[in-house]
């Protein structure tokens, strides 16, 4: 029995569309840059929210409404949503996915009963990815969300919750394998922590590192070539996360010997926790060669947490497309809708608006992106900005031609600093307006 019966495959039907559930500006095909918009963007689902998410907050009981899904715990149950979830993929046309493994199996009394519960959804994942063709972005274990990680998983005072989540990432990698997985992702939901007074924090970070390192012997032990990757995010739920925003996971990376295997998973919600632009940290992350994936979704500056909502701004992901182009793109990464419908917006059929706007907004943002770099306008500008290092004082500084003493020398002899140019930032702006307008 079809889950979207009323939803056929979504199609592009240009700019002038008035169709709901047909796409204006994504054209899969479509070569822009010289390759076809499906590659920038690798575009993949998140099973928990499209799957799992209720619409319930701390002031309120789940509104969504899911005629495939009972609420139960079972294995018949999770094997319902799995079959729901590749017709959605199907339907909207997305090539890839990402999972939880708690997402997709409920526990058991039991890691070996809940490894079993896993392996028996595993296969009916793999039968619909035979079926359809999508394919898996990456996959992650769930170290958060159960009462044994109160205090972390890989950094938790208790060892036994360390070896729990060892194990439980052990199995993940294997199923991400088995899968085909084209990545793996850690994010450190309790990684961290909420009181000065009781934490040891060298020894929460050692052992998160020996943790990581361990999974980069088992991948290689298995056979696992996919790209690790971390998730940054500053707070929720720990007051202190380690995993704070890309460069303090480039530094950890960094310190513990773990650089030549990670790269970077980048959040838009949790950029803006960590008081960043979302295209701050993936510039920050690419010019340091960690630039990997990005979890695609927006917060609401007026409140103050992770509220994980579709992307609807231009501005917004053309800023995301110009650094994407700039280093060359994002594979094996994609753009993974880690984003939630609203709790006002509970029928099945919201789950395809919400997605058909956001694969949408990253089309335009592309196109308006390779504009800006084909014309060239705004390039001359930063260049003009930064003339003064092109020649003479400059370009010798850079060339690594001068210290302290001959920089004295030469501001002794001129004397004081000549006027600079305007940063014409009004400038700049209005020219990107011209392209979105």
């Amino acid at each position: 029995m079809a889950a979207f019966p009323e939803v056929s495959k979504i199609r592009y039907e240009g700019p002038d569309s008035r169709n709901p559930l047909a796409f204006r500006h994504y054209n899969p095909d479509e070569l822009v840059e010289g390759k076809p918009m499906k590659e920038h963007f690798r575009f993949s689902v998140a099973f928990w929210h499209t799957m799992r998410g209720t619409g319930a907050d701390p002031f309120g009981a789940p509104t969504m409404i899911r005629p495939w899904d009972t609420g139960e715990n079972t294995i018949e149950n999770a094997i319902n949503r799995v079959k729901a979830f590749f017709e959605f993929c199907e339907k909207l046309g997305a090539p890839f996915f990402c999972f939880h493994d708690r997402d997709v199996a409920p526990e058991g009394k039991t890691l070996a009963e809940t490894n079993k519960n896993l392996d028996a959804v595993v296969k009916v994942i793999k039968e619909e990815m035979d079926r359809t063709g999508v394919k898996l972005l990456w996959g992650t274990a769930n170290l958060f969300s159960n009462p044994r990680y109160v205090h972390g998983a890989a950094t938790s005072c208790n060892a036994d919750a360390f070896a729990y989540a060892a194990a439980q990432v052990k199995k993940a990698l294997e199923v991400t394998k088995e899968l085909g997985g084209a990545g793996y992702v850690f994010w450190g939901g309790r990684e961290g922590y909420q009181s000065f007074w009781n934490t040891d924090m060298k020894r929460e970070l050692d052992n998160l590192a020996r943790f990581l390192h361990m999974a980069v012997d088992y991948a290689k032990e298995i056979g696992f070539t996919g790209q690790f990757y971390i998730e940054p995010k500053p707070k929720e739920p720990t007051k202190h996360q380690y995993d704070f925003d890309a460069a303090a996971c480039i530094n950890f990376l960094r310190t513990y010997g773990l650089e030549k295997y990670f790269k970077l998973n980048i959040e838009t919600n949790h950029a803006t926790l960590a008081g960043h632009n979302v295209e701050h940290e993936l510039e920050y992350a690419g010019m340091q060669g960690f630039l990997g994936s990005v979890d695609a979704n927006t917060g609401d500056l007026l409140l103050g947490w992770d509220t994980d909502q579709f992307p609807t701004d231009v501005y917004l992901t053309t800023k995301i497309m110009l650094v994407f182009l700039k280093y060359g793109g994002i594979a094996p990464g994609g753009v993974n809708f880690d984003a939630k419908v609203r709790r006002e917006s509970f029928e099945p059929i919201d789950l395809f608006y919400a997605h058909i706007g956001g694969m949408d907004c990253f089309a335009k943002g592309l196109k308006v992106a390779a504009a800006i770099r084909a014309d060239g306008e705004l390039a001359r500008l930063l260049k003009e900005r930064y003339s003064s290092w092109d020649t003479g004082i400059g370009a010798e500084i850079e060339a690594g031609k001068h210290n302290f003493k001959t920089l004295e020398k030469y501001m002794l002899e001129k004397g004081d600093v000549s006027p600079n140019k305007s940063g014409r930032q009004e400038l700049f702006e209005n020219i990107v307006n011209r392209y979105i307008f």
